[in-house]
């Protein structure tokens, strides 16, 4: 391994998320809201202890009373007022719909002069859940959309349907009460509909999308489940009012600082990135070899979020599969591709992200390893563990989606 580029990988990652935590974005936030009645909060998503811990910081005795869902291992301590429940991502479980439970009973009753400060970040799709269908059928049903390789939007698309409170259910049940949302942004494009399955937003998607996608993934649903693809989610509410805090292009424009910090001239190559992580790390390394002579250090930049189509049963995520699936594409060069999700989770791992640099396809060989045998049994974790390519922040407080890097050029001081 490169240890200065190693170095470099991990300066740029530190400082990229930390620069888009969501505590001054909340407080700003809070300054322009206007509260009434009993303020009731409600936080749900990877990011949601630290968004609920801002604002009870914040708005100290103002709020009546609280309730946290995030990830397990995310949440740091007790928040005064508040229940925190720790639940499953991606997949939902029984801690999932007990939290979400206790949500809909502190909502439950509210009048309008009372107000509901709903905190949403990305996971919330998995944490924030009351099903419509049994609990195990529903994590079956997730299963096979996240198996298949489906983006978030169709995975959302279909999660909306089968639960009470997403695609803008659980902004009805907070009625009469006016609804305060503060959202941090995890899709490409900020689509408040699709951020955690919007929960209070009106839907855009519709009945005749949700069959399209169980079409064409083939998902194996029962009677009742296709049934409720076939009822429409709310298309307007009048008691929500919603405010965007953080998204991937701040996470993006935070990696480019740190880079010319470094030395480095960047280029931002996109915010939006979306496709199997294996061709984008394919791509990376393509970039990186055809600019590995250039005279000044580069860093090529791209945010956003991959996916992998599961062919094997080995253990990893998208961003770890897209640093392995770079490895061969630069071997023997002065580079490296490194990816990160911002939460600090990557698929169900303990590492945030991998990275790959010149050394790293020998370093596999000389472990008895082949790159492509790996990948072909998504086994990235493993092959990146060997090579000491792992990425492991822990829970960072925020969730902007993934960034990927590809840092090239002769000139570099390695």
């Amino acid at each position: 391994m490169n240890k200065t580029l190693r170095a470099h990988a991990d300066q740029i990652v530190r400082e990229a998320i930390a620069a888009v935590q969501p505590d001054a974005a909340v407080r700003r936030a809070l300054q322009d809201m206007r509260f009434s009645g009993r303020v009731a909060l409600v936080a749900a998503g990877k990011a949601a202890w630290q968004m609920a811990k801002v604002a009870a910081d914040s708005l100290g005795e103002r709020i009546w009373r609280g309730v946290v869902i995030t990830k397990y291992g995310h949440a740091a301590g007790p928040i005064p007022r508040c229940e925190c429940f720790e639940a499953g991502h991606p997949v939902p479980d029984e801690n999932s719909f007990r939290g979400t439970q206790a949500a809909l009973n502190l909502v439950s009753g509210l009048q309008a002069r009372d107000t509901v400060l709903f905190l949403l970040s990305g996971g919330g799709s998995a944490l924030f859940e009351k099903p419509l269908v049994p609990p195990a059928e529903l994590q079956d049903i997730t299963g096979q959309l996240l198996a298949c390789g489906a983006d978030i939007v169709e995975i959302n698309t279909i999660r909306k349907r089968l639960s009470q409170v997403k695609g803008g259910r659980f902004a009805q049940l907070c009625r009469p009460a006016r609804v305060e949302a503060v959202v941090l942004s995890d899709i490409l494009g900020d689509p408040l509909d699709m951020i955690a399955s919007g929960p209070a937003c009106p839907d855009s998607s519709t009945a005749a999308d949700a069959r399209c996608v169980a079409a064409k993934y083939g998902l194996r649903l029962s009677d009742a489940a296709r049934a409720l693809l076939d009822e429409e989610t709310p298309k307007s509410l009048d008691n929500v009012r919603t405010q965007i805090t953080g998204s991937v292009r701040e996470l993006c424009a935070a990696a480019e600082r740190s880079c010319r910090a470094l030395g480095y001239e960047t280029v931002l190559l996109t915010d939006r990135l979306c496709c199997q992580a294996r061709e984008a790390g394919s791509f990376l390394a393509s970039i990186a070899r055809t600019h590995a002579d250039d005279a000044r250090p580069t860093a090529y930049i791209a945010g956003g979020e991959t996916v992998v189509k599961l062919t094997g049963r080995g253990k990893g995520g998208r961003n770890q599969e897209l640093a392995l699936a770079a490895a061969a594409g630069i071997e023997g060069l002065k580079a490296a591709v490194f990816s990160v999700g911002s939460d600090g989770t990557d698929g169900p791992t303990d590492a945030a992200g991998g990275y790959a640099d010149g050394d790293t396809c020998g370093e596999l060989r000389a472990a008895g390893l082949n790159a492509d045998a790996v990948l072909g049994e998504n086994d990235a974790y493993h092959a990146l563990q060997k090579t000491g390519g792992l990425i492991v922040t822990g829970p960072t407080g925020t969730n902007v989606n993934d960034v990927a890097v590809a840092l090239t050029g002769a000139a570099l001081k390695i």
